[in-house]
Protein backbone atom coordinates (compact mmCIF):
# COMPACT_ATOMS: atom_id res chain seq x y z
CA UNK A 1 0.00 0.00 0.00
CA UNK A 2 1.27 3.13 -0.93
CA UNK A 3 2.07 5.41 1.73
CA UNK A 4 0.23 8.37 -0.04
CA UNK A 5 -2.79 6.70 0.05
CA UNK A 6 -2.41 5.43 3.21
CA UNK A 7 -1.77 9.34 4.36
CA UNK A 8 -4.54 10.52 2.59
CA UNK A 9 -6.90 8.19 4.63
CA UNK A 10 -5.14 8.95 8.14
CA UNK A 11 -6.95 12.30 7.53
CA UNK A 12 -10.11 10.56 9.24
CA UNK A 13 -8.41 9.99 12.68
CA UNK A 14 -11.21 9.12 14.27
CA UNK A 15 -11.99 5.57 12.38
CA UNK A 16 -7.86 4.43 12.72
CA UNK A 17 -8.21 3.24 9.10
CA UNK A 18 -6.32 0.14 9.19
CA UNK A 19 -3.92 -1.49 6.02
CA UNK A 20 -6.63 -4.21 5.15
CA UNK A 21 -9.75 -1.53 5.63
CA UNK A 22 -7.71 0.64 3.22
CA UNK A 23 -7.51 -1.95 0.91
CA UNK A 24 -11.09 -2.70 0.90
CA UNK A 25 -11.62 1.38 -0.06
CA UNK A 26 -8.89 1.07 -2.69
CA UNK A 27 -11.33 -2.22 -3.93
CA UNK A 28 -14.06 0.06 -4.11
CA UNK A 29 -12.60 3.07 -6.13
CA UNK A 30 -11.79 0.17 -8.75
CA UNK A 31 -15.01 -1.49 -8.85
CA UNK A 32 -16.40 2.13 -9.18
CA UNK A 33 -13.85 3.20 -12.07
CA UNK A 34 -14.72 -0.16 -13.69
CA UNK A 35 -18.78 -0.15 -13.43
CA UNK A 36 -18.54 3.72 -14.37
CA UNK A 37 -17.58 2.48 -17.46
CA UNK A 38 -21.41 1.11 -18.15
CA UNK A 39 -23.86 3.15 -15.96
CA UNK A 40 -22.89 6.96 -14.38
CA UNK A 41 -22.19 5.47 -10.41
CA UNK A 42 -20.17 9.07 -9.86
CA UNK A 43 -19.54 12.02 -12.36
CA UNK A 44 -17.45 10.84 -15.94
CA UNK A 45 -15.17 13.93 -14.77
CA UNK A 46 -14.22 12.32 -12.27
CA UNK A 47 -11.95 9.62 -13.18
CA UNK A 48 -8.44 9.41 -11.23
CA UNK A 49 -8.35 6.92 -8.39
CA UNK A 50 -7.29 10.14 -5.98
CA UNK A 51 -10.23 12.54 -7.22
CA UNK A 52 -12.46 9.44 -6.49
CA UNK A 53 -10.37 8.89 -2.83
CA UNK A 54 -11.29 12.29 -1.73
CA UNK A 55 -14.07 13.23 -3.36
CA UNK A 56 -16.50 10.38 -2.63
CA UNK A 57 -14.36 7.73 -0.28
CA UNK A 58 -13.38 10.18 2.39
CA UNK A 59 -15.84 12.86 2.31
CA UNK A 60 -18.57 9.79 2.98
CA UNK A 61 -15.86 8.29 5.79
CA UNK A 62 -15.99 11.96 8.11
CA UNK A 63 -19.44 10.73 9.16
CA UNK A 64 -18.46 8.10 11.06
CA UNK A 65 -18.33 9.67 14.13
CA UNK A 66 -21.81 10.78 14.03
CA UNK A 67 -23.39 7.43 13.27
CA UNK A 68 -25.52 5.74 15.79
CA UNK A 69 -23.62 2.57 16.72
CA UNK A 70 -26.37 1.23 19.03
CA UNK A 71 -29.15 0.86 16.74
CA UNK A 72 -29.54 -2.08 15.03
CA UNK A 73 -29.98 -0.17 11.30
CA UNK A 74 -28.61 2.95 9.43
CA UNK A 75 -30.14 4.22 6.33
CA UNK A 76 -28.54 5.79 3.36
CA UNK A 77 -31.35 7.45 1.32
CA UNK A 78 -31.23 7.36 -2.15
CA UNK A 79 -27.55 5.93 -2.14
CA UNK A 80 -26.85 5.93 -5.66
CA UNK A 81 -23.29 4.31 -6.30
CA UNK A 82 -23.20 3.27 -2.27
CA UNK A 83 -22.29 6.84 -1.15
CA UNK A 84 -21.70 7.39 2.25
CA UNK A 85 -24.03 3.72 3.01
CA UNK A 86 -21.19 1.35 1.60
CA UNK A 87 -18.36 2.76 3.32
CA UNK A 88 -20.22 2.96 6.00
CA UNK A 89 -20.51 -0.58 6.20
CA UNK A 90 -16.83 -0.83 5.92
CA UNK A 91 -16.45 1.03 8.61
CA UNK A 92 -18.96 -0.89 10.81
CA UNK A 93 -16.94 -4.02 9.48
CA UNK A 94 -13.52 -3.00 10.50
CA UNK A 95 -14.98 -1.78 14.19
CA UNK A 96 -17.22 -5.22 14.37
CA UNK A 97 -20.44 -3.60 14.62
CA UNK A 98 -23.36 -5.78 13.88
CA UNK A 99 -25.35 -2.51 12.56
CA UNK A 100 -27.30 -3.45 9.17
CA UNK A 101 -26.94 -0.49 7.02
CA UNK A 102 -29.99 -0.02 4.48
CA UNK A 103 -29.35 1.10 1.31
CA UNK A 104 -32.32 2.84 -0.30
CA UNK A 105 -31.73 3.16 -4.06
CA UNK A 106 -34.85 3.08 -7.42
CA UNK A 107 -32.19 2.09 -9.61
CA UNK A 108 -32.02 -1.71 -10.67
CA UNK A 109 -28.73 -1.26 -12.21
CA UNK A 110 -27.32 0.59 -9.47
CA UNK A 111 -28.71 -1.83 -6.85
CA UNK A 112 -27.02 -4.48 -9.15
CA UNK A 113 -23.71 -2.71 -7.98
CA UNK A 114 -24.55 -2.25 -4.40
CA UNK A 115 -24.72 -6.43 -4.05
CA UNK A 116 -21.90 -6.86 -6.08
CA UNK A 117 -19.87 -4.77 -3.91
CA UNK A 118 -21.80 -6.08 -0.50
CA UNK A 119 -21.24 -9.63 -1.68
CA UNK A 120 -17.44 -9.36 -2.84
CA UNK A 121 -16.37 -7.31 0.53
CA UNK A 122 -19.11 -9.50 2.63
CA UNK A 123 -20.79 -6.21 4.01
CA UNK A 124 -23.75 -5.88 6.33
CA UNK A 125 -26.30 -4.20 3.98
CA UNK A 126 -29.26 -4.74 2.64
CA UNK A 127 -30.65 -3.27 -0.51
CA UNK A 128 -34.12 -2.18 -0.79
CA UNK A 129 -34.80 -0.88 -4.61
CA UNK A 130 -37.87 1.02 -3.39
CA UNK A 131 -39.03 4.95 -4.09
CA UNK A 132 -38.51 5.82 -0.87
CA UNK A 133 -41.18 8.25 -0.98
CA UNK A 134 -43.30 5.64 -0.97
CA UNK A 135 -42.84 4.10 2.05
CA UNK A 136 -44.07 4.15 5.51
CA UNK A 137 -43.32 3.93 9.30
CA UNK A 138 -39.99 3.21 8.77
CA UNK A 139 -38.08 2.57 11.87
CA UNK A 140 -34.19 3.39 11.65
CA UNK A 141 -30.66 4.53 13.89
CA UNK A 142 -29.18 7.24 12.15
CA UNK A 143 -30.10 8.44 8.28
CA UNK A 144 -28.16 9.80 6.09
CA UNK A 145 -27.96 11.71 2.73
CA UNK A 146 -25.59 13.01 0.33
CA UNK A 147 -26.61 13.98 -3.12
CA UNK A 148 -30.09 13.06 -3.12
CA UNK A 149 -32.78 15.73 -2.91
CA UNK A 150 -32.71 18.93 -1.80
CA UNK A 151 -33.03 19.15 2.14
CA UNK A 152 -36.14 20.64 2.36
CA UNK A 153 -37.51 17.73 0.71
CA UNK A 154 -35.63 15.03 2.55
CA UNK A 155 -37.09 17.12 5.46
CA UNK A 156 -40.00 15.99 4.88
CA UNK A 157 -39.83 12.47 3.75
CA UNK A 158 -38.47 12.13 7.01
CA UNK A 159 -41.17 13.56 8.81
CA UNK A 160 -43.84 12.06 7.16
CA UNK A 161 -42.22 8.39 5.98
CA UNK A 162 -40.42 7.54 9.80
CA UNK A 163 -41.78 6.72 12.57
CA UNK A 164 -38.26 6.23 14.48
CA UNK A 165 -35.03 7.43 14.17
CA UNK A 166 -31.86 8.83 15.45
CA UNK A 167 -30.27 11.35 14.00
CA UNK A 168 -30.28 12.88 10.18
CA UNK A 169 -26.82 13.43 8.99
CA UNK A 170 -26.87 15.87 6.12
CA UNK A 171 -23.57 16.70 3.54
CA UNK A 172 -23.86 20.32 3.38
CA UNK A 173 -21.90 22.26 0.42
CA UNK A 174 -20.95 25.60 -1.11
CA UNK A 175 -24.14 26.98 -0.75
CA UNK A 176 -24.99 25.18 2.69
CA UNK A 177 -25.21 28.46 4.28
CA UNK A 178 -27.78 29.92 2.57
CA UNK A 179 -29.72 26.48 2.25
CA UNK A 180 -29.47 26.01 6.14
CA UNK A 181 -31.01 29.44 6.73
CA UNK A 182 -33.74 29.28 4.18
CA UNK A 183 -34.83 25.34 6.39
CA UNK A 184 -34.39 27.38 9.50
CA UNK A 185 -37.23 29.25 8.42
CA UNK A 186 -40.20 26.49 8.26
CA UNK A 187 -37.87 23.60 10.47
CA UNK A 188 -36.80 23.89 14.08
CA UNK A 189 -33.78 21.88 14.14
CA UNK A 190 -31.79 20.41 16.83
CA UNK A 191 -28.69 20.42 15.46
CA UNK A 192 -24.24 20.03 15.45
CA UNK A 193 -21.87 20.61 12.95
CA UNK A 194 -18.42 20.16 11.92
CA UNK A 195 -15.98 21.23 9.17
CA UNK A 196 -15.39 18.93 6.40
CA UNK A 197 -12.55 17.66 6.10
CA UNK A 198 -12.40 17.60 2.22
CA UNK A 199 -13.63 21.33 1.22
CA UNK A 200 -12.98 24.57 3.03
CA UNK A 201 -16.66 25.67 2.16
CA UNK A 202 -18.00 22.68 3.06
CA UNK A 203 -19.67 21.36 6.69
CA UNK A 204 -21.58 18.02 7.85
CA UNK A 205 -24.68 18.66 9.83
CA UNK A 206 -25.50 15.99 12.42
CA UNK A 207 -29.60 16.80 13.50
CA UNK A 208 -30.73 15.18 16.63
CA UNK A 209 -34.82 16.51 16.29
CA UNK A 210 -36.58 18.66 13.88
CA UNK A 211 -40.53 19.74 14.18
CA UNK A 212 -41.71 21.51 11.35
CA UNK A 213 -42.95 25.44 12.32
CA UNK A 214 -46.96 25.90 12.10
CA UNK A 215 -46.48 29.23 9.30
Amino acid sequence: MDNVILNSYSKISYLNVSRETCNELECLISMIQEKNKQINIISKKIQEKSAIRERHIIDSAQIVDFVDLNSNTTSDLGTGGGMPGLIVAIAMKKIKNSMKVHLYEKSHHKCVFLKEVSKKMNLNTEVIQKDILKIKNIETGTIMSRAFKPMPVILNIINENFRKYKNIIFFMGTNGRKILSDVLKEWELDFEEKKSLTSDRSFILNIKKIRKKNI
